[in-house]
């Protein structure tokens, strides 16, 4: 990884993801999310201080290590027992049926095989255990596709692999065997940028 990889990309990161209506989200997705859990890319730590006290450990996996010095902070000041790994959601390390929940806010977009990245989730799941995302993604809408589809090659460089037009939907209910999921834009943001995709994933418990 590079500098702006390293340094300038993980400081406009936590800038751009640390608004009121970001913040919000991340409360609402994670209000439910219990046991041990992991995280797929932790980033800056954004998350961390919003885990209700039901959460019991933290294993996070991170491959940008550019994030860490930022993410310090919060792990330090954070009640919960955290485990960082340096690492690509595309290879777990963990033992399969690992955790109770899995975690995964704004990374599905980074990740170059994002299937497989989504199988790993599912394999260290418990059985029952549940998969808490919200992405960005392909809109429904076919003139907001049209642009996303001309950006996305940009902004995968400006930001660090980030695909605009991923439908992750579609990619989640691919692996996991109960899927509900929300669709909206977030209003303060671009329409290419902010189409949302907030749900929860469930693994069968057979």
């Amino acid at each position: 990884m590079g500098i702006y990889s390293q340094l300038i990309f993980p400081r406009l990161l936590e800038m751009s993801m640390s608004s009121d209506s970001m913040t919000g989200y991340r409360k609402q997705l994670l209000q439910n999310v219990t046991g041990d859990v992991l995280e797929i890319g932790f980033g800056t730590g954004l998350n961390l201080p919003h885990y209700p006290a039901a959460v019991e450990s933290l294993t996070t996996v991170e491959p940008n290590g550019g994030m860490s010095a930022i993410a310090q902070k919060r792990i330090t000041a954070s009640p919960i027992p955290v485990q960082t790994e340096q690492l690509s959601g595309e290879n777990l390390p963990m033992p399969d049926a690992s955790f109770d929940n899995v975690v995964c806010t704004w990374t599905l977009c980074s990740i170059p095989d994002v299937t497989k990245a989504l199988q790993e989730a599912y394999r260290v799941l418990k059985p029952g255990g549940r998969f808490f995302f919200i992405e960005h993604g392909l809109s429904d809408e076919s003139g907001i596709q049209t642009w996303q589809n001309r950006i996305t090659p940009v902004q995968k460089i400006v930001a660090d692999g980030c695909h605009l037009n991923r439908k992750m939907d579609a990619l989640v209910n691919e692996v996991f065997d109960e899927v509900t999921v929300e669709e909206f834009y977030a209003p303060d943001l671009p329409k290419i940028m902010g189409y949302f995709y907030r749900g929860v994933a469930v693994k069968s418990s057979a």
